[in-house]
């Protein structure tokens, strides 16, 4: 038996955590015991929704619980302003997740809670639908709350996680910087950062993987990608402009990493904020203490080379409340220094949260009330204000920051980019996603030019709903026997880009509390549990676990899979900002581009022909036909001897070569990779679509 204190842990690299492995002694099954016990037989360390609604299950089927959490509320984002629920397909959403929004369409039901604006006006709320999927904070956490007295749990609130004591494999028990010592069954690790599994010597990954790890083609390093939520104008980033001498801005690169190549970093955060225009419940914008300047310079240079788009996604949610994220090139989320987050000690994660608060804070006060401030900015902010009565005994800030990602357990079932596309599919469903694959920026660097820019932004639809695996809940047996993992689950980088959502996270918590529970009646390791008897009992609690009726995968065709030489828009040179899709089928790749319909003859895009012979070879063209495409794309073929070809393609049309290519003809190519295929947007009458280019030797 050994005790692994977490002071240990979070000094040593995450590698170091496996040499602590050790675990629960003899069965720990015993009479189940009142609330406030020091043993039960679930317990969960983490309240968040997923941890919440892990308790709720677990105790309607009759087992002792224990909830630990180490702030002083519950509820995680969803009680923290992530008010506009991202859902992607609400009917995939069953169980107590599903209960939990129902709840929140009660609660707005009444006409008395519109204390504030006025309800037939709210296009949120619709009296028809069951479940409302916007809210505010701290309705959010009443009903928690009242979830969890329902079923006698009382959390253990404000409790830091010290040491853990396992024995053979198995967790024996936890022990808090309070002097609890709790003992359990089945542990259950529903915290956003993965804290007792890292502790219990579970294998984790923080940071982007390499698309060539799990053979996807969105993770990674994508300066290529890097068009959303960017900077439009050239910014200099340096602390004296125009001075590389003087050291960059804080949170900026000097250069982003090889393409596609995996790193460190994970997507930045922020806080969700709650503000409101209502002046009898609106605490104005503050400087804050400890306010720097050099944070807001990014900012401030990127109105004054002439990007006057407000840097806010504002939501509105009942009584005339926001939740507010960030928008833009420089906005909410502070890029590039959340990097010591995932495993820092308890200080390093204050500290950062402290700085953040200060950082949001000053950004608010800054975008209504800075002297450089563009006068339509201030315009637009200066009428908000913190919401008096959100957050009142945490300065109206949220309890927890956007934690987007931290460490993410690697399990026996890696959920990855081809689950998402539904080009693999699990045979043991626990629940649903279908939200975009979504990573906020990840970092910031200086281009070749000298100018900034933000990088790692990907918002790729999968296409609808997906499965997600028990496996990628469960820690490999050899490593803990006795751990669920719903929330910090096993998922790369990209995937859990859509994983990530609160509605999903209690779906996963209450399969975990499901799995747990069985696993106790049968007295085997959840690993052991059959998923026969599991998804019995988590349809007879209403979870959905099937894919929706017509749902197929991903219509990507891999380009290595296809005949002759092929040239994905990925390895393609792009001139203009030109916009990656999935929306229409029949495309290679991971998506095809477009060029929004914008800025005609200023994009274009060259596929090199990256011939090993010299020869002639039949060139054809892919794209999704619309009808909103143009009739007239002109694409110019460059063979041999620097002859050119203008070929013109109606995109409307359907490709006639497997309904994937048209021809362009044959042309003869050298073997330097000299030649080359353009499409432009010259002159275009609708939307113009680059995909790939194959060619195929000709005898």
């Amino acid at each position: 038996m050994r005790l692994l204190s977490l002071d240990i842990l979070h000094r040593s690299s995450w590698a170091m955590l496996f040499v602590f492995t050790a675990t629960l002694c003899q069965s720990l099954a015993g009479p189940h015991v009142a609330r406030g016990a020091e043993q039960a037989d679930v317990v969960i360390f983490g309240a968040t929704a997923g941890g919440v609604a892990a308790a709720v299950q677990a105790r309607r089927m009759g087992k002792s619980v224990i909830l630990v959490e180490p702030r002083k509320h519950i509820g995680g984002l969803t009680t923290s302003g992530l008010g506009w629920t991202d859902s992607g397909n609400k009917a995939v959403i069953g169980g107590i997740s599903r209960e939990f929004y129902q709840r929140v369409k009660t609660h707005y039901d009444d006409l008395a809670q519109w204390k504030h604006g006025n309800r037939d006006k709210y296009p949120q709320y619709r009296e028809d639908d069951d479940a409302m999927w916007t809210f505010e904070p701290k309705v959010a956490e009443a009903i928690l709350h009242k979830m969890l007295r329902e079923v006698d749990v009382q959390p253990l609130l404000g409790r830091e996680l010290t040491r853990i004591e396992t024995k053979e494999g198995r967790i024996v028990s936890l022990a808090t910087d309070k002097g609890d010592m709790i003992r359990g069954t089945i542990f259950i690790d529903a915290s956003y950062e993965g804290d007792l599994m890292a502790a219990a010597g579970v294998k984790f990954h923080v940071g982007r993987e390499a698309n060539s790890v799990y053979g996807e083609t969105i993770n990674g390093i994508q300066t290529g990608h890097a068009r959303s939520h960017q900077f439009v104008k050239s910014v200099d980033p340096y602390i004296e402009a125009g001075n590389p001498a003087s050291g960059l801005l804080p949170g900026i690169s000097p250069e982003p990493g090889i393409e596609f190549g995996g790193d460190h970093r994970v997507q930045a955060y922020n806080y969700r904020l709650c503000i409101t225009t209502v002046k009898e419940n609106q605490i104005p914008f503050a400087k804050p203490e400890g306010y720097d300047p050099l944070h807001y310079e990014l900012l401030l240079r990127n109105f004054e080379a002439g990007d006057l788009r407000l840097p806010l996604k504002i939501d509105m949610m009942p009584n005339l409340k926001t939740d507010v994220n960030n928008n833009f090139a420089v906005s909410t989320d502070w890029i590039g220094m959340n990097y010591d987050y995932a495993n820092g000690d308890a200080a390093t994660r204050k500290k950062f949260e402290s700085d953040l608060k200060t950082y949001i804070r000053g950004l608010m006060w800054t975008l209504a009330y800075h002297p450089r401030t563009p006068e339509e900015i201030k315009q637009k902010v200066s009428p908000w204000g913190w919401a008096k009565d959100e957050w009142v005994e945490h300065d109206h800030m949220p309890y927890w920051p956007y934690i987007r990602e931290a460490r993410r357990m690697i399990g026996p079932y890696v959920q990855t980019e081809h689950d998402c596309r539904r080009n693999r599919k699990c045979e043991d469903s626990i629940g649903l996603g279908s939200y975009n694959m979504d990573s906020h920026n990840c970092q910031r660097y200086v281009t070749p030019e000298g100018f900034v820019r933000n990088e790692g932004d990907i918002q790729v639809s999968p296409g609808g709903a997906y499965l997600i695996a028990y496996r990628a809940i469960t820690p490999k047996k050899e490593e803990c026997s006795n751990l669920l993992v719903p929330v910090a689950m096993s998922s790369s980088h990209i995937a859990y880009g859509s994983i990530r959502m609160e509605p999903v996270f209690m779906i996963l918590g209450q399969s975990a509390a499901t799995a747990a529970c069985l696993s106790i009646d049968q007295n085997i390791s959840p690993q052991d549990l059959s998923y026969a008897d599991l998804r019995e009992q988590l349809l007879k609690d209403q979870q959905v676990l099937d894919l929706p009726a017509g749902s197929v995968g991903a219509n990507g065709l891999d380009p290595k899979k296809l005949k002759g030489i092929v040239i994905d828009d990925v390895d393609a040179k792009k001139m203009g900002d030109w916009l990656p899709s999935s929306s229409v089928g029949g495309y290679v790749g991971a998506s095809y581009l477009h060029d929004n319909n914008a800025e005609q003859g200023q994009k274009s895009i060259t596929f090199p022909a990256k011939v090993n012979t010299a020869g002639k070879y039949e060139v054809r063209l892919s794209y999704s036909p619309n009808q909103n495409r143009a009739t007239n794309v002109e694409v110019t073929i460059a063979s041999s001897g620097g002859k050119s070809t203008v070929v013109t393609v109606n995109q409307k049309q359907k490709p006639t070569i497997d309904d994937l290519w048209t021809s362009l003809g044959i042309f003869e190519f050298p073997a330097d990779g000299s030649g080359s295929v353009t499409i432009s947007n010259r002159d275009a009458n609708g939307h113009v679509i680059a995909d790939s280019v194959q060619f195929l030797a000709t005898p």
